[in-house]
């Protein structure tokens, strides 16, 4: 049990601090290569969508139904899969549009602006405001990883990688205003870099406080409520940022992809 938890735990700490990698990518190369994010960011969907609803739901619906019966548990997981969607839109209404981690941004904003050579106080503030955002966003992320790991530990690799994939564009969002703003590409990439700890600060909650009750039903709503968290990312988020950087229907081929891997996944490995 011990090694299941660490396993988990480590793969939450992965996922998150992937953000990291969009720093890393800023600071070392002068374009961004939107096929590439493209491709990611529609696979990471797929993924995420077909997992959630083939796999993630059906396995809630299973605990939910074998522990209240059919009629309760039928309605107890749709009122998980939408409580889940409803948190997680809650989370992004409350961020504002300039400091959404999910803003379009590319490698190119990396070049820092004369004016900037001295700092300057208002993207500073908006580039800390996008780390605080994104670890916020990412807290639940946390939590679905790490409860998707314990129960089954490959559903648990492929969301996680899903996640990670999804998080690299959010440590450019964190990088662009804050080297902008200061010069500094240390400060960048740490403060991109310590907003992906929100997601292992949730698997750290989900252990210590939702483990000790997580019996079937408890067990059914967390899995309810990652499915609809995990399809509320997918098209308010993921498919967007990947129609933005689109060429060529990249995001689509990416999309089908992902859901065509998890599918040979569940059959062969799950």
């Amino acid at each position: 049990m011990a090694e299941n938890i660490l396993f988990a735990f480590g793969l939450t700490l992965m996922a998150g601090l992937a953000t990291g990698i969009g720093s890393v990518l800023a600071f070392f190369t002068s374009t961004t290569n939107t096929k590439f994010l493209s491709v990611s960011l529609g696979f990471s969907a797929g993924v995420m969508i077909y997992v959630s609803m083939i796999e993630i739901f059906v396995k809630a619906k299973d605990a939910l139904v074998g522990s209240l019966g059919v009629e309760l548990g039928n309605w107890v997981t749709v009122a998980g899969f939408f409580g889940g969607i409803l948190l997680i839109a809650l989370i992004d209404k409350f961020i504002p549009k300039q400091g959404n981690p999910h803003e379009l941004k590319k490698v190119e904003d990396m070049t820092k602006p004369e004016k900037a050579v001295n700092g300057d106080p208002q993207l500073l503030k908006m580039g800390t405001f996008t780390a605080l955002a994104i670890a916020i966003h990412n807290f639940p992320e946390g939590i679905a990883t790490f409860t998707s790991a314990l129960q089954n530990p490959g559903l648990g690799i492929a969301i996680a990688v899903a996640i990670a994939i999804h998080n690299i564009p959010e440590g450019i969002a964190v990088s662009v205003p804050v080297y902008f703003a200061t010069g500094d590409k240390k400060k960048a990439f740490k403060l991109s870099f310590l907003s992906g700890l929100s997601e292992p600060v949730g698997a750290i909650v989900a252990y210590f406080i939702l483990m000790p009750f997580l019996n079937d039903i408890m067990f059914g709503v967390i899995f309810a409520a990652v499915a609809g968290i995990m399809v509320f990312i997918s098209v308010d988020e993921l498919l967007p940022a990947a129609k933005k950087y689109d060429e060529e229907h990249l995001s689509i081929y990416g999309l089908v992809g992902g859901m065509a891997v998890m599918a040979v996944s569940l059959l062969l490995f799950i």
